[in-house]
């Protein structure tokens, strides 16, 4: 499955469009993880832990984006958005949520 962020895939033919596809991850982050956030925010410094969170919860959005175009028989998703939201009445959930349209190549 090709998945790309521009309208076109260089080199093949858009030969039809099967319609707009999601993946849409929440994950929660955990206590000892919140903790840490809090000591760094206050010492300053870069959040690790919430960094690798992000980056996994963005991967299994990918992932789960590309299932849905196959399951519409697509072979490549194009214009594809990363939309990136905090949750939670603490603030400890992540929200990470692709978009695109699934087309069939040549």
């Amino acid at each position: 499955m090709i998945v790309t962020t521009t309208n076109t895939v260089q080199g093949r033919k858009i030969i039809e469009y099967k319609g707009i596809v999601f993946g849409e991850v929440i994950t929660g982050i955990k206590f000892y993880k919140n903790f840490a956030a809090e000591l760094t925010n206050f010492f300053g410094g870069r959040l690790f832990s919430n960094e690798g969170e992000l980056v996994e919860a963005r991967k299994k959005a990918l992932i789960e984006l590309a299932r849905q175009a196959d399951l519409l028989g697509a072979n490549a998703v194009v214009g594809v958005s990363l939309d990136y939201e905090v949750l939670g009445k603490k603030r400890n959930m992540f929200l990470v949520t692709a978009s695109g349209t699934a087309v069939l190549v040549e």
